[in-house]
């Protein structure tokens, strides 16, 4: 078909069927289909723009504006790169003259040339004047860009990071001279990649939220341009594992020789990063990693967006900036009208093992409190090695919804209340987002003493106005605290220096947070052999006690929220 007889067409039912390229319209305008990326050889000059300007010419002899196109073609002017006031120039008749890239908040017009694509920028005119300049740029890529292809802005590799659903997969690209992962999506599925643009391009502001560049396509897929991570959190811990236990996933291709050399190569790009401590116990470095994801969905969740797909797979590691993980697959998320707090019902989203009761059990409604059930399941994963709290691959959907969890691995109080609020089977009664780092599970040690010490004031002072509800209900915590006398835990040292200054009972958790209270304020004025056995503050200090009382702070903290006055002994504290 001719260029000529193409515009002759004035038939909205004719633009749509020339809106979808075949094959033999293609090879008219001397474009090939979309190229084979296993294909191991360079691509020919005469393709390197080929899929581009073969779309760019349908759409220019097209008289019927974007915005009346097929549906299937609808989402063309959203998989646009990031801009502040862009536009895209369009001549008087309404004929697309090209929506495929914009450069970040200037005007790009694309006009053909006799198969040379001409670029305007703010009055900047770059020519491409051959192929041949474009085909020394791919031989500068790695490999001298054997098996790497062109797409507008993005070079892809052949090489495969990721796989996911419905066709996509990611691949190792450069976009604009950086490395990207570029996630590679069938063209059938431009809804999906409009959505996650958009997402992205309202929240990846945010260091925990992977940063989005660019998109680029050709008549079969659609590519997105993302910030480059290392590896997943999945991958992270799998690769920390024992050798001979590298998933904890049942089922899982841990034993193909391709994930073993995957996660090969996640251990040497981690060689230098620990994630747990000699006891076992979290590094701060992984409850870092811990805030991150926090931090990431609370971003979203201020900006309204619901995720809906969190998973290990869908937290990205960074080591490019300061180490950390960000929220990835923002395809299926959604934003929250701004009248409503949820999105009706809906029991399709999310991925089998990782998804709330809520929608396992026809289909509840979808709310924020969706992603933190999702949350409390990756903290989980995270705090121990891989660990799944509703049990191995094919049980866990039915386990969620019978609300039959395992939490008896979790040995650290503050891990264990975390989780078993984040995974409550309500999801009224799960906390927010933004709630979440003010638990003590991700308190510094400085901020635990304060506390203690804050709460011990407080009792103190409730007690001689006769208000007993504070005392009451800190002295019924008693057998969970300690066993017998708290004092028999405390050396004679430490037990005579607090003696000196007041009487304790032994027997009461109001003067264990005393005697708290007091080594914290006073540590400086103990005697050198006193201090030595303490250990310096605050660290040390804090470690002192949660051996000895392990379950003193989640104790208090728990009395306190339970009569309604944590957040004034909070205020006080967490601003310190």
């Amino acid at each position: 078909m001719s260029m000529q007889k193409r515009a002759r067409m004035n038939n909205e039912d004719d633009c749509r069927d020339i809106l979808v390229p075949s094959s033999d319209v293609i090879s008219t305008v001397g474009a090939s289909s979309s190229p084979d990326l296993s294909e191991p050889n360079l691509p020919s000059q005469s393709a390197v723009f080929s899929p581009v300007i073969s779309d760019l010419e349908l759409l220019e002899s097209c008289p019927v504006a974007l915005a009346s196109a097929p549906e299937e073609w609808s989402c063309l002017t959203d998989l646009l790169p990031r801009s502040v006031n862009a536009e895209v120039e369009v001549s008087d008749t309404k004929v697309p003259q090209g929506t495929f890239s914009r450069d970040h908040g200037k005007k790009i017009n694309y006009r053909i040339f006799d198969r040379k694509v001409e670029y305007a920028f703010e009055g900047r005119i770059d020519n491409i004047r051959s192929n041949g300049d474009e085909l020394m740029k791919l031989n500068s890529l790695p490999d001298g860009g054997t098996g790497w292809h062109k797409f507008g802005k993005i070079c892809v590799s052949r090489k495969e990071i990721a796989k996911g659903s419905n066709g996509t997969i990611v691949l190792e690209g450069i976009y604009e001279d950086r490395p990207v992962a570029v996630k590679r999506l069938v063209r059938a599925h431009c809804d999906v990649a409009s959505n996650e643009i958009q997402i992205l391009m309202s929240s990846d502001q945010h260091k925990n939220i992977v940063r989005y560049h660019g998109v680029e396509y050709d008549p079969d897929f659609v590519y997105l341009a993302l910030e480059h991570c290392a590896c997943n959190l999945d991958d992270l811990i799998q690769a920390h594992l024992d050798s001979s236990n590298n998933s904890a996933f049942r089922g899982d291709p841990a034993s193909t020789d391709d994930y073993k050399i995957k996660l090969d190569s996640v251990r040497g790009m981690m060689q230098d990063v620990n994630l747990w401590r000699a006891d076992g116990y979290p590094s701060p470095l992984l409850q870092k990693l811990m805030r991150n994801v926090v931090s990431g969905l609370s971003h979203l969740h201020d900006l309204r967006i619901i995720h809906r797909d969190l998973k290990p797979q869908n937290v990205l590691i960074t080591k490019n900036r300061p180490f950390c993980a960000q929220l990835s697959d923002m395809g299926i998320s959604k934003s929250l009208p701004e009248d409503k707090s949820s999105l009706g019902y809906h029991a399709g989203c999310g991925t089998s093992g990782w998804r709330a009761p809520e929608l396992l059990l026809h289909g509840g409604r979808q709310t924020q409190a969706m992603d933190v059930f999702s949350l409390g399941c990756i903290l989980c994963f995270f705090f121990t090695r891989g660990r799944h709290p509703f049990g191995e691959n094919l049980e866990r959907d039915y386990n969620i919804a019978h609300n039959k969890m395992d939490l008896s691995f979790v040995d650290i109080p503050e891990a264990h209340d975390l989780f078993s609020c984040l995974l409550n089977k309500d999801p009224k009664l799960r906390p927010k987002a933004s709630e979440v780092l003010h638990h003590p599970f991700f308190w510094s040690s400085k901020t635990r003493l304060s506390f203690l010490s804050d709460v011990s004031n407080k009792v103190e002072f409730e007690t001689r106005a006769g208000n007993l509800d504070l005392l009451n209900a800190l002295e019924s915590t008693a057998q969970s605290v300690f066993v017998g006398n708290w004092e028999d835990k405390i050396e004679p040292a430490v037990r005579a220096e607090l003696w000196r200054r007041r009487h304790y009972d032994g027997s009461l958790v109001r003067h264990l947070l005393r005697a708290v209270r007091n080594v914290y304020s006073h540590h400086m004025e103990f005697p050198e052999e006193v201090k030595e056995i303490l250990g310096p503050v605050d660290d040390a200090l804090d470690a002192y006690f949660a051996i000895r009382f392990p379950r003193l702070l989640i104790e208090s903290y728990r009395v306190v929220s339970q009569i309604c006055i944590r957040k004034e002994l909070l205020t006080g504290v967490l601003s310190k």
